[in-house]
């Protein structure tokens, strides 16, 4: 695989082998893969990261957005051919959707960090699940498809990043969920290929989703986009076709933002699973060493943070930029949910004060407490060039607390309990989903659930479905 990132207005990729396009190549990929492919260790690693997405689905339940999005739903309507988390069944892109939202309304799902791009490729669970379901796809079938959206996904982000050319990374998943929701359908090369061309043609989402003052949008953009992909899979199942040169045509995704790059599709495997991380925290992935040094501080040293005078964070240039007040605004003016999530600052701060960062810590009345809002002044974030030369193969920061009384607790941390480095595996990955689960689902139900997950090949997608539409949706939530 060569990368090769020139001009976008300029520059043209050669056609590849055989006379295909790339997303040609693409579709041969996604619809040949097959769950033998799979090793024995990326298969346990999806099911981690179904489970982990499954209990963020299950917490989020109960929010004002997720009951918006499903009184939405239920408003629209659609035939009853895929389930909902939280109970009901309707349209596949409607059930990718709703799902969708919830898997990533929490903001506590995985990761893949790139050099130039982050993604939250468990995403793709929801449209593979939807379109699972519907097509009566098997276990195994599910497995592999959901393997084919992480794989073009974290490829993507790997050798296309767009956040510096002001995309989200949502565009890069027009592509993957397009492929495993083709996957799942069991369409051929063709009609696959015609699928990710009309996703990726269409949904090419904009990087203010994540810039400034955030909304809703920040956890329903890459739902947005899943329904979309299993729309264009639907279509190009009945026939309806998109540009073949979507990648390396005039005015294509090369040309347009990404910048010329080189893909062998007909080279890859179904193992970049493997190299995603988890969250320990429920906040933004960049934050999750810093929040680990806080913590171990904390308790070292039973910190008040009454006594804190002031809190100094060095962190690498992504996390400086997207959560540290830096490139994407600043990140000490915080009202919201989307905004504290996604700012170090109130982070470190409800750290100090709460000992913990779980959905609570995201409450309306928590965020605008006094005692939050006064501390998180007293953070400051700064970028470090030898931290960010260290990213993404670490994960480092450098944390300083200075005490009233002139103390200064310091501590460095390289990566955290999740990262590559430090892997979590199923005990951990069990104990945060019935953390996020028990209270919504109750724990028999949830224990069904874990079970089916762990055996995932040797039930149907239709199964799983079924056992996630028995969870009922909290009637209200405190938020």
């Amino acid at each position: 695989m060569r990368i090769r990132v020139s001009d976008r207005s300029t520059t043209r990729a050669a056609p590849l082998a055989h006379g295909q396009t790339m997303v040609q190549q693409l579709g041969v990929f996604a619809a040949g893969a097959d769950f033998g492919l799979l090793s024995e260790a990326a298969r346990d690693t999806l099911k981690l990261r179904i489970l982990d997405a499954v209990g963020c689905a299950i917490g989020a339940l109960g929010s004002q957005v997720l009951r918006s999005v499903r009184a939405e739903v239920r408003e629209m309507g659609g035939r009853q051919l895929s389930s909902l988390v939280g109970g009901g069944r309707t349209a596949p892109d409607r059930a990718a959707f709703l799902n969708g939202a919830a898997v990533r309304y929490l903001d506590f799902n995985d990761s893949y960090l790139a050099p130039g791009e982050t993604c939250h490729p468990s995403d793709n669970l929801a449209p593979v699940l939807a379109a699972a379901e519907f097509a009566h796809a098997s276990g195994r079938d599910l497995l592999t498809a959901l393997a084919v959206a992480y794989q073009v996904q974290c490829r993507l982000s790997d050798v296309a990043p767009v956040r510096a050319h002001g995309f989200d990374h949502v565009t890069q998943g027009a592509y993957a969920s397009a492929a495993g929701v083709a996957r799942a359908l069991g369409l051929d090369a063709v009609a696959t290929a015609q699928a990710i061309a009309i996703a990726g043609t269409a949904f090419n989402a904009l990087r203010v989703t994540r810039t400034g003052a955030l909304s809703n949008w920040k956890g329903l953009a890459y739902p947005n986009v899943a329904f979309g992909a299993v729309h264009a899979a639907m279509l190009a199942r009945h026939g309806i076709t998109g540009p073949d040169e979507v990648f390396e045509g005039n005015k294509g995704f090369m040309d347009s933002i990404a910048g010329w790059f080189e893909m062998d599709w007909s080279s890859e495997d179904l193992e970049k699973v493997l190299e995603t991380v988890v969250k320990r925290y429920n906040a933004e992935i960049h934050s999750q060493s810093t929040l680990e040094a806080v913590l171990e501080l904390r308790a070292e040293y039973s910190i008040d943070p009454a006594q804190v005078r002031a809190a100094e964070v060095d962190v690498f240039d992504v996390a400086y930029n997207i959560i540290g007040g830096g490139d994407e605004g600043g990140k000490k003016s915080i009202r919201t949910k989307e905004e504290a999530d996604h700012s170090i600052p109130y982070l470190v701060a409800v750290a100090l004060l709460d000992g913990q960062v779980l959905p609570p810590q995201f409450d309306a009345d928590r965020i605008l407490k006094a005692d939050v809002q006064q501390l998180l002044q007293l953070v400051a974030v700064s970028p470090d060039p030898r931290l960010s030369a260290r990213f993404p193969a670490e994960h480092p920061c450098r944390v300083r607390i200075t005490m009233q009384d002139g103390r200064i607790l310091a501590r460095e941390k390289r990566d955290y309990l999740g990262f590559r480095t430090r892997p979590t595996g199923w005990v951990e990955t069990l104990n945060k989903f019935h953390d996020l689960a028990d209270p919504v689902a109750g724990k028999e139900l949830a224990d069904q659930l874990a079970a089916g997950i762990q055996t995932l090949e040797q039930i149907t997608s239709a199964d799983l479905g079924r056992l996630l539409g028995k969870v009922r949706s909290p009637r209200s939530h405190k938020e």
